[in-house]
């Protein structure tokens, strides 16, 4: 989500992410947390005799920088390839009904391809069937669908909460809390990511079976809206929970429970979020945020513009190889990487997410994907598509 400075390469950055086993930045990357590709390739821009017109379906909407981010990463690769006449996006708040009525108007619409961040795993299957029937490709980001023929790219969701988690459950156990209790806020109910993540989470627990969760074992769900997620945080805080808790992990809604917390006095405690600017920088502000402990794991929204890639390549006739790492077929997955701010490595890897003019604090800092996009961070900032 955004956040404001000058794009730069740092070393620590090139030394953290060999030690992830992620790739080199490509050309005209912004810095910023990059996570690690299992499989496939890229589609080198190239102005194609071929023009292609992508669909992109989102079931987020203003105010959420994660689906904001996307939305424009998609807009900017489309742009970069030289190889698409329009991008055709539909994107607002709905369900699955909603959503399956958003990819059969694309279908109308005679797209080539549809990109789209599923609302659930099965729900939006006949759509894609009938995609299929009239010959359009299709790319799930962010979350996966059982559909046997569209192919799936998103960061392994199931790591990302098992990283953060184990990370909490081992700081609080190092710190005298072995048999502490932890806030669980979660996302969107039944969104294959949530699900995904409620798996990491779960497991994480299981390894540390000390620790208690409120307000369930299942958790509260913030539907990733940072308005629910303040107030859910504000109802907490008065409650009187809040003084019960020693831990908190959340499903990318972090900034908001640390700046409820500043707001109503009371005394941070450590909390894992995803890499998004204003918690990335509230981590680091060892002034502002006093006491502030935290890890933050990798979610990069530039999926959006990676997914173009990928339709791109099925396009084209490219051919993708499923990362062996994933028991679903079509996949392509990418590793998380977590920083902390309490090891001198963790805060370097926090310095180096370094981000872009423009950027709003609220969107991930990983703007760019290496090895798959070609947009430079601007672009994705400018939010603008071919013939825009």
């Amino acid at each position: 989500m955004k956040h404001t400075g000058i794009a730069r390469r740092l070393a620590t950055m090139a030394a953290v992410m060999a030690l992830a086993a992620a790739a080199c930045t490509s050309p005209g990357s912004s810095a910023g947390p990059a996570a690690t590709s299992g499989g496939g390739g890229t589609t080198s821009p190239t102005q194609a005799a071929k023009q292609y017109v992508i669909g992109f379906s989102n079931t987020g909407g203003t105010g959420n920088g994660f689906r904001e981010e996307q939305n424009c990463t998609a807009k900017a690769e489309a742009l970069a390839s030289g190889q698409v006449s329009k991008v055709v996006m539909i994107a607002h708040n709905t369900d699955s009904a909603g959503q399956l009525s958003d990819l059969r108007d694309l279908i109308s619409q005679g797209v080539d391809a549809i990109v789209f961040n599923p609302s659930s795993a099965d729900a939006l299957n006949p759509a894609l069937a009938e995609a299929k029937t009239a010959g359009i490709k299709t790319v799930a980001v962010d979350a996966y669908v059982t559909d046997p023929d569209t192919w799936n790219f998103y960061n392994n969701q199931v790591d990302y909460a098992y990283l953060g988690a184990t990370w909490l459950f081992k700081y609080l156990e190092a710190n005298g809390h072995a048999n502490g209790t932890i806030w669980y806020t979660r996302g969107i109910a039944g969104h294959p990511a949530d699900t995904d993540r409620h798996t990491g989470f779960t497991k994480a627990l299981s390894e540390h079976p000390g620790f208690k969760v409120l307000p369930s074992k299942d958790g509260v769900f913030t539907g990733w809206d940072p308005t629910t997620a303040t107030n859910l945080a504000n109802d907490f805080i008065n409650s009187g929970d809040w003084d019960k808790i020693d831990g908190v992990w959340t499903s990318g809604m972090d900034s908001q429970v640390v700046d409820a917390v500043k707001a109503a006095s009371k005394t941070q405690k450590p909390i894992v979020g995803a890499d998004l600017g204003a918690f990335a920088s509230y981590l680091l502000d060892s002034t502002k945020y006093q006491g502030l402990v935290g890890a933050a794991v990798t979610n990069t929204a530039a999926v959006g513009g990676a997914g173009v890639a990928v339709a791109l390549k099925l396009l084209n006739g490219d051919t993708l190889t499923s990362d062996p790492a994933s028991t679903r077929p079509n996949t392509l997955l990418l590793k998380p990487v977590l920083a902390d701010n309490v090891t001198d490595a963790g805060k370097q890897t926090l310095q180096s997410w370094q981000s872009v003019q423009g950027l709003n604090p609220i969107w991930p800092l990983s703007v760019t994907l290496p090895d798959w996009t070609h947009y430079t961070a601007e672009q994705a900032v400018a939010c603008k598509g071919p013939g825009e």
